[in-house]
């Protein structure tokens, strides 16, 4: 079963050394990571996408909880929460395939980012499946490059309305 592991961590370096070190060292999978600092600058949170049954991740959690720079561990798979994931999409913009790929990036409200005569960069965030739909749609227009920022997740706060996927 896929996990969503949210940690935050001192933002030293060597820490992403550690962590992933953790993974590999006991022959876990990391098949996302996503780092980047929060409001307190030295401070970073780490989304960690892994797999594994509950005894896996529990062991993962408790490894992951030991080690000097994490200050919080937290498998958000049993909460609820917020996911997305960002792509940029180079694709080749033929005179005779503009209108579609315009089309498409304005169905999955993604926006063209750069345009050059034979190129379109398209920026899309949503859940894993948006992000197949468009890359199947655009396709056949010919993606020249893909760039995939793996997953990003926030737990909701309890009780708050849910927000529209």
């Amino acid at each position: 079963m896929q996990h969503i592991i949210s940690l935050l961590v001192e933002n030293k370096f060597g820490v992403l050394s550690r962590v992933s070190g953790l993974f590999s060292g006991r022959g876990f999978n990391i098949e996302t990571i996503c780092v980047g600092p929060t409001l307190d600058p030295s401070i970073s949170q780490m989304t960690i996408v892994t797999k594994g049954d509950d005894r896996i991740i529990e062991q993962i959690t408790k490894q992951l909880n030991k080690l000097i720079d994490v200050i919080k561990v937290v498998d958000l798979t049993e909460k609820e929460y917020v996911l997305r994931e960002t792509a940029l999409i180079k694709i080749n913009a033929r005179p005779e395939d503009r209108a579609e790929a315009l089309r498409i990036a304005d169905i999955f409200r993604a926006r063209v980012v750069d345009s050059t005569p034979t190129t379109y960069t398209v920026e899309i965030t949503g859940d894993e499946k948006k992000i197949e739909a468009i890359i199947n749609l655009l396709r056949p227009l010919g993606i020249k490059e893909l760039i995939r920022t793996g997953k990003i997740a926030i737990a909701r706060e309890e009780g708050k309305a849910i927000a529209k996927e």
